[in-house]
């Protein structure tokens, strides 16, 4: 028995000896994703952390490359020190829960996705303006993939929901292991062509916000205010599904 318990610590310890330089590929990925005070040391502190639980937590019996769950555990951490330092405003967040409250009442009163003509004419604002507003919360969209799912205090997030198992599928051709995968795998797969383009080609073919915006033509900015938008409407789908 101490021997099996050993021989345990040996492999999490190679897992992390392995995929350490993980961290900094990550890191150097997700270096604008972050605010301009948080630097790299900040989040590869954060991303090694990651990467340890990632090794704690590994389940060999899942059809799942560690490579692929660790990547995940270490984006989260990044994002969950973010959220620690607070550096979303009140402010922010209250406009983000507008955007939200907004989305949800119009999809209700409308029985599809509001477009973000609507939304703008919704929330009394002009077009621009809108998307200006969208740009403005996309952070925090990214943070909230690693929040609660839902309130049955099984500690399920967003994100886990999203891990690629079988690298190359799409989202909605993801094996439906779950409940819960099944529904976001529906609701990715009825999202708006334009949003659901960006969260395939960000989260399962790992494209920066400026590879896509030259995949699809048009500017980084505009693929911040899809993607801001695209997370807002799963993530509101996504509650009112579990609940």
């Amino acid at each position: 028995m101490i021997y099996a318990k050993q021989k345990h610590s040996e492999d999490k310890s190679k897992l992390i000896r392995d995929n350490i330089e993980l961290v900094d590929i990550l890191v150097g990925r997700m270096a604008t994703q972050v605010p301009a005070f948080m630097n790299r040391d900040d989040m590869r502190s954060a991303g090694l952390m990651g990467l340890i639980d990632a090794a704690n937590k590994f389940d060999t019996s899942k059809n799942i490359l560690f490579k692929t769950f660790a990547e995940y555990r270490i984006r989260g951490a990044i994002f969950d020190e973010m959220r620690k330092l607070d550096w979303f405003s009140r402010t922010l967040r209250d406009k983000q829960s507008r955007v939200s409250k907004t989305m949800s009442s119009l999809e209700n009163k409308l029985g599809r996705d509001p477009s973000e003509e609507e939304m703008a004419g919704e929330m009394k604002l002009g077009l621009e303006e809108y998307q200006n507003l969208l740009g403005q919360v996309s952070h925090l969209g990214c943070v909230s993939l690693h929040e609660a799912l839902d309130n049955s205090g099984e500690g399920r997030q967003f994100i886990d929901e999203l891990v690629d198992e079988s690298k190359g599928s799409s989202p909605v051709d993801i094996l439906e292991n779950s409940e819960v995968t099944a529904i976001i795998a529906d609701i990715l797969g009825n999202l708006p062509e334009k949003e659901r383009l960006v969260i395939s080609l960000y989260y399962y073919e790992e494209l920066t916000q400026k590879e896509i915006a030259e995949v699809l033509g048009v500017s980084e900015g505009r693929i911040s205010q899809l993607h801001s938008q695209a997370l807002i409407n799963l993530k509101n789908k996504a509650r009112t599904r579990l609940h």
